[in-house]
């Protein structure tokens, strides 16, 4: 694993303040293989917080729809299947099934304004079409 690296996923301004975005990407998993890492970024001003999107109640996306990610309030992450309520800051289960755990935290940081995800090495389109050319 990379420790060191920074992958920008986007920029501060693809994310509104006080809304949250879900992203599709893909982690070389420990076995080496390409694994599906669905996120979720909260920005709250010049502040950001990433979690895995998955619930830990039963593994579901929290996403009900589309990058619907926020209670009807705006200030909570929700989980659309059961209603599970999340803090922002934490990823802490403050109400519903799964009261008490959390969500899995993604280390972000924010570099030239842009929101980059580090601690994982992520596969990169150049990689994949590397590998997509040498099977062919």
């Amino acid at each position: 694993m990379e420790e060191n690296v920074a992958y920008a996923i986007c920029s501060m301004s693809d994310i509104p303040s006080q809304r949250a975005a879900g992203f599709h990407l893909m982690i070389v998993g420990e076995n080496g293989e390409p694994k599906p890492w669905p996120i979720i970024v909260v920005r709250w001003g010049r502040q950001v917080f990433g979690y895995v999107n998955k619930c830990p109640h039963d593994g579901v996306n929290l996403d009900w729809e589309r990058n619907q990610f926020l209670d009807p309030n705006g200030i909570r992450l929700m989980c659309g299947k059961h209603g599970a309520l999340f803090e922002l800051g934490t990823g802490t289960c403050v109400d519903g099934p799964c009261k008490g755990k959390g969500l899995i935290p993604v280390a972000l940081t924010v570099l030239d304004n842009d929101i980059c995800v580090t601690g994982v090495t992520l596969v990169e389109e150049d990689d994949e079409v590397a590998e997509d050319e040498a099977q062919a």
